[in-house]
């Protein structure tokens, strides 16, 4: 008898549209849809999709608890003996309510969990080590290498077969340590992973140290009386109705905003757009993230010469590293263009 699979994916790989459906409420359908098709083909005679769960990304962010509650009491009918998410590849919201989905299913319900995702997607931070992530491409052309891999790891965990090393079973280190026994003393493996370094020879260290952006800081400012300062946010602080449409979580875009003649961010013109904290307070007061009031006071008193005229918002809420250094990098251009001084950086 074939193993039971529920697959959950997003509005997008099951066809009901673009950013203008995420929004789109949990569903549950019998079968397969979308990418379903070719994890089907891949899966074999072993086991079937028997349900595709179908959720927008916007509402699972900003739904994360109701959501999930919701997808559990679904997926609880057909009685799976796993559950696969995705690939979300490098896709911020999707990979995040796919890592959700994962650790929630895997608690609740005690069953096998696999997911695929690009590794600078925000959700194998936040969930790896409550699921298995397959290593993916960062877009969809990588769908044909994605797949076959996260239906063989599905189908080992399955079997309740024995997993090699993560790079053998092509699934992201998941930061869980066990013990091993080896004919060589640490010792010696040390110094023949040091020889083969000197000798510029391929070795693998047995523990991997994290790798952090060391940023150094910038010397002070020497003349604040002269000084342009800008404002940029992490915080989502925005005009009234969200423009731009800045997402509540994983951001795909910044918003650039003119405060010319503007001294105070009232809550009849401003808003957040974050869906990582309790917005009662900024929407009650921006200024309480973006701290406007204050500069302008600064600037009639001479403190600063003046606050730049724009200033840069985004969601920092699970946004992947590489949209968050583009938005830097592009924001931090344009600032430099305009002759800003310094800039206050601000998130929640």
């Amino acid at each position: 008898m074939a193993f039971r699979v529920v697959h959950y994916i997003n509005q997008f790989y099951a066809n009901i549209g673009g950013e203008e459906k995420a929004d789109y409420k949990p569903e549950i359908q019998e079968g397969v849809i979308g990418p379903g098709m070719a994890l089907k083909g891949a899966l074999g005679a072993d086991a079937e999709i028997v349900a595709t769960v179908v959720c927008g990304d916007s509402y699972f962010a900003t739904n994360m608890e109701k959501a999930s509650a919701e997808i559990i009491e679904m997926i609880k009918k057909y009685k799976p003996d796993a559950f696969v998410a995705g690939p979300a590849f490098n896709a911020g919201r999707y990979g995040t309510a796919c890592g959700a989905m994962c650790e929630a299913v895997s608690k609740q319900l005690g069953i096998p969990v696999v997911s695929g995702m690009y590794p600078e997607n925000p959700g194998v931070e936040m969930y790896k080590k409550a699921a298995y992530i397959v290593e993916t491409p960062d877009s969809a052309v990588g769908m044909k290498k994605a797949i076959p891999a996260m239906a063989k790891l599905v189908l080992k965990l399955l079997k309740k077969e024995k997993l090699g090393k993560p790079a053998e079973e092509g699934y992201i280190e998941r930061g869980v340590r066990k013990n091993m026994f080896y004919d060589k003393l640490a010792a010696d493996r040390c110094v023949e992973m040091f020889v083969a370094k000197l000798k510029g020879e391929p070795f693998e260290t047995e523990y991997k140290m994290p790798v952090f952006d060391r940023v150094p800081p910038q010397p002070a400012v020497k003349d604040m009386k002269n000084a342009v300062i800008a404002l940029v946010t992490s915080g989502g602080i925005c005009p009234k109705g969200n423009p731009d449409h800045i997402e509540a979580s994983s951001a795909s875009k910044y918003g650039e905003y003119d405060i010319t003649g503007v001294n105070d961010l009232t809550s009849d013109k401003y808003c957040t757009a974050h869906g990582g904290y309790d917005a009662t307070y900024a929407d009650q007061d921006a200024d309480r993230v973006l701290p406007v009031d204050v500069l302008r006071d600064m600037e009639k008193e001479g403190v600063i010469k003046k606050l730049h005229n724009k200033f840069y918002t985004t969601v920092g809420n699970g946004t992947a590293v590489a949209s968050a250094k583009r938005f830097g990098a592009e924001i931090a251009d344009k600032l430099v263009a305009d002759g800003v001084t310094a800039v206050i950086l601000t998130s929640t």
